[in-house]
């Protein structure tokens, strides 16, 4: 079990994070007090509901208490605080060649040099236990000079122009258009079963409460795609070495 910390009043740094995020986010935006306690880990009586659309199987968070599905929906233009506290930016083999090109690099290996920061991080495990997953990935600079120690915090992305759009779209990382989910392969009798499933971060206003999942089924539809694609994309990147992952 996590060890709470009296003096923070949270079980780990991560939670303090999160919710100094959603204290930010109530400045702008109405956010539901049952959904505010489940992204900070405190609702305890929840199930995973499990909708399989397009080869990717969505894990769902239903919480039994309220008989209620935790659903998402974009809110952009009116939103874009996933691109104002950008956390990292991991980028597939595909996405070096492309984004490179787009800043008009003529070598790929010129482009990682000057516009790529290399940083190792994990996800997972933790105070919790369970397994955890150490990964070593060429990520986009967030800002100019942008170091592997600042990996992780989140700051505006320097692409983002005052409108709030992305000034590399289309060709920006696939991982900005998998936000806000995060996804992984599993082995299944042989056959790769690709899973996602929320990161709640405390950052984006477009969860919201239902009592079905039929409201969300576009989104479901939308990105059974962008996820598989992603995925596709990653492990090209990984056989081509340039990212790793294990699981420990």
């Amino acid at each position: 079990m996590p060890q709470h910390d009296a003096r923070q009043g949270y079980a780990s740094p991560e939670q303090k994070e999160i919710a100094d995020s959603l204290e930010l986010l109530k400045k702008d935006w109405s956010v539901d007090p049952v959904l505010e306690e489940f992204v900070l880990g405190r609702t305890g009586d929840v199930s995973d509901h499990v909708i399989t659309h397009g080869g990717v199987t969505f894990h769902i968070p239903y919480l039994n208490e309220h008989s209620r599905y935790v659903l998402w929906k974009c809110l952009w233009p009116d939103c874009h605080n996933c691109c104002e506290r950008q956390g990292r930016l991991p980028l597939t083999a595909d996405d070096l060649i492309v984004i490179g090109a787009g800043l008009k690099y003529s070598k790929t290996s010129e482009f990682i040099r000057k516009e790529t920061v290399t940083a190792t991080y994990s996800s997972g495990g933790g105070a919790g236990g369970g397994q955890e997953t150490v990964m070593t990935t060429i990520n986009l600079k967030r800002k100019e000079g942008e170091t592997e120690s600042e990996d992780g915090t989140r700051i505006p992305c320097r692409f983002l122009d005052e409108e709030g759009g992305c000034s590399m779209h289309p060709s920006r990382p696939g991982v900005c258009y998998l936000y806000p989910f995060t996804t992984w392969t599993q082995n299944d009798g042989g056959a790769a079963r690709i899973h996602a499933t929320y990161q709640f971060t405390g950052d984006c206003p477009g969860f919201y409460l239902a009592d079905s999942t039929a409201g969300m089924m576009p989104e479901i539809e939308d990105y059974s795609v962008i996820i598989r694609d992603y995925n596709m994309a990653s492990a090209r990147t990984e056989r081509e070495s340039l990212g790793c992952s294990s699981i420990t």
